[in-house]
């Protein structure tokens, strides 16, 4: 009755309305091309009542009284809307407005107190100018302004890059990040999920009310109250009780049915709020930009720290941004093509877009040869990317001499950290510290080549290195226990869980259940390292040739092909298995002098009639140790008896024969 009211209405305004607006309403009534003799007696009745303009304004407002019957439109859904609209607006006037701004030369900076390089060169970082106020959904993009910035002088010999003097100029991120449109669910769709969800659940014995929504990029979290069941007690009197919250997470394949949508998640309850959430896939994801993330508000209220970086955008849409000098170290796991190697991808882009080599130095070992190699050749490499998984762990060591080495200088200092380091330094007119971040691609192939080596030096680097500003980002796409140890874990409080195929690996990298209904392409769980709950968040997307403009930006500043002594001529680890050492004192030699081991010309003697030496071989046959037989092999490779390590679990050639043991060896 209401849509027939509603129509009527529309009608009765539309030939008012034509006859009204006619020219000469005479020869247009004539020719049928006004609102015929129905739309003549309401004009002229209205006109006659209200007057003219009275008749237009009473008119138009049966119009939007008659689309709302129609249609069935809320009345608090057309404000809404009208105020959304208002707003872009509004935000769009306030862009252009500081875009001019920025733009216009004599414009006062903010002024910050200048760094120096070294006592005659003063450097002055100028800030980008912000607006007088910060939209939340909407942040005005402003230019970033290039900030150059002296070399640090001397630096010790680990870090041994050239920079020749030269002034570093930080990339403008509106020339080298794209933009991208993030669309959100539409009215109707939520309408539609909003009226499904709560018709099941009370089909289903547990009535809620959906009194929140949270669009986002690639899903939709759906707040529910729950309400309240009748029950009889003893006596026949009918008393409310509350719906259980287990009640409801129960129900997630009944719901995953009726919205024709999985997995769905359900987040019982919503950190923070009184409801229970239900994340449900979107019919359409959204890309999230790394720019859009970057513009936030959030990204700006820690800008300030040299190691902030963006994870992306959680259920809601809001940017998630994370520092990490206070994470520490960052866990990254998943299967295979989930998004972990366009993860750091954008992590890598995120402090290149703000750092010079001055503030920051990386080292990335990437097994794979393909993720990480793109960032060959910028200045903010202490060497050449590395390939070879038998050369991770003397690079991880190389990483631990360097933390030694930088507390025995905040020792005599009298720092207690790398910032107070650095503040001192700046007052002292020297030149500063830099961070270092080391990236590691796939930590399971570098356990598979030497387990016991790599968890050492990992586990030792992540206890220490944080007030050195040392920090290390570890992926893996095996997430099992032999791979990520206990020991990792206890050292890598912040976590980021990309989708699983099982509950188990969810549980050996979140320990919770939930990664194992995530739906891929970027979606992930992010632990903090100050909260037990369990973030949901949709990664950020850095193309390919973003990345390369950006490399191509910082090759340009620097001189290609430098590479640190102390990385390139790391030698290999040899692989070998692992071996329990003993657990009380042996009566072996433990010599440390030049002196020649008795059991050499025995060990010589086997591995000729054998043809074959490694460390394990000569353990069984001579009853030794494994530092001893360790110390025989490489004496032997000395002399030239044996070969080098062939960097897998083979033997290593052995050149003496039988017939040529009466040589003195």
């Amino acid at each position: 009755a209401l849509r027939v009211v509603g129509a009527l209405l529309l009608f009765g305004s539309y030939v008012a309305l034509a006859h009204h607006f006619a020219n000469d309403p005479v020869s247009a009534l004539a020719t049928g091309r006004s609102g015929g003799l129905a739309g003549q007696w309401l004009s002229e009745t209205l006109t006659r009542a209200l007057g003219w303009w009275g008749a237009v304004i009473l008119l138009l407002v049966l119009t939007v009284v008659g689309l709302i019957l129609t249609f069935d439109i809320a009345m608090s859904e057309l404000l809404a809307d009208g105020a959304a609209w208002l707003r872009e607006v509004d935000t769009r006037a306030r862009e252009r407005r500081a875009l001019r701004a920025a733009q216009e030369p004599n414009e006062p900076r903010i002024k910050q107190p200048a760094i120096h390089a070294s006592p005659e060169t003063p450097v002055a970082r100028t800030p980008v100018p912000l607006p007088d106020e910060v939209i939340t959904r909407e942040p005005p993009r402003l230019p970033a302004q290039q900030r150059l910035q002296e070399p640090e002088g001397d630096e010790p010999p680990e870090f041994a890059l050239d920079s020749g003097g030269r002034r570093w100029a930080l990339p403008d991120i509106t020339a080298f990040l794209g933009e991208t449109q993030e669309a959100q669910m539409s009215l109707a769709d939520i309408r539609e999920k909003t009226a499904i969800i709560e018709e099941t659940l009370t089909s289903l014995g547990v009535p809620v009310t959906v009194v929140e929504v949270n669009p986002g990029p690639v899903v939709t979290q759906f707040g529910l109250e729950p309400g309240y069941t009748e029950q009889r007690d003893r006596q026949g009197r009918v008393r409310q009780a509350k719906v259980k919250v287990s009640r409801i997470a129960t129900l997630s394949n009944d719901l995953a049915l009726a919205l024709a949508a999985a997995p769905i998640r359900i987040e019982a309850p919503v950190p923070g709020k009184g409801i229970v959430g239900i994340e449900v896939p979107n019919r359409e994801s959204t890309v999230v930009g790394l720019r859009g993330v970057m513009e936030s508000e959030q990204f700006r209220k820690i800008a300030s720290s040299h190691l902030s970086v963006c994870l992306g955008r959680d259920v809601s849409g809001q940017a998630v941004v994370a520092d990490l000098g206070r994470l520490p170290h960052l866990l990254i796991a998943g299967a295979t093509g989930t998004g972990k190697s366009v993860c750091i991808n954008s992590l890598v882009t995120c402090l290149l877009s703000r750092n010079t080599p001055d503030d920051l130095r990386l080292l990335m070992i990437d097994p794979k040869r393909v993720e990480l190699s793109n960032f060959n050749g910028i200045p903010h490499l202490l060497g050449p990317v590395v390939v070879e998984p038998q050369r991770a762990a003397a690079v991880l060591r190389y990483v631990a001499r360097e933390m030694d080495r930088r507390y025995k200088v905040f020792a005599k200092a009298s720092a207690r950290n790398i910032q107070v380091y650095n503040r001192q330094a700046i007052e002292r007119g020297e030149s500063k510290m830099p961070y270092i971040v080391v990236f590691i691609d796939e930590l399971a192939d570098l356990m598979m080549i030497a387990s016991e080596e790599v968890e050492k030096q990992v586990c030792r680097i992540a206890q220490l290195a944080r007030a050195t500003g040392i920090h290390l980002v570890i992926a893996t796409q095996r997430p099992s226990v032999d791979v990520v140890t206990g020991l990792i874990k206890a050292n890598f409080p912040a976590r980021l869980a990309f989708a699983v195929t099982s509950l188990v690996d969810s549980r050996v990298i979140i320990d919770a259940p939930g990664a194992d209904k995530l739906l891929g392409r970027g979606d992930s769980l992010y632990m903090p390292p100050d909260s037990p709950k369990l973030e949901r968040v949709q990664g950020c997307w850095v193309s390919d040739s973003e990345i390369n403009s950006l490399v191509a930006f910082w090759r340009a500043q620097s001189n290609v092909g430098v590479e640190t002594p102390a990385l390139a001529e790391a030698p290999p680890v040899e692989a070998v298995q692992a071996q329990q050492p003993p657990l009380w004192p042996t009566d072996e030699p433990e010599e440390e002098g030049g002196d020649e081991d008795p059991l050499l010309q025995e060990a010589i003697e086997i591995v000729a009639h054998e043809g074959k030496a490694s460390v394990s071989y000569l353990q069984r046959r001579l009853r030794i140790g494994y530092t001893r037989a360790a110390r025989l092999v490489d004496a032997m490779e000395d002399r030239n008896i044996v070969g080098p390590p062939t960097g897998s679990s083979k033997p290593r050639d052995v050149y003496v024969k039988p017939k040529d043991l009466t040589k003195q060896y």
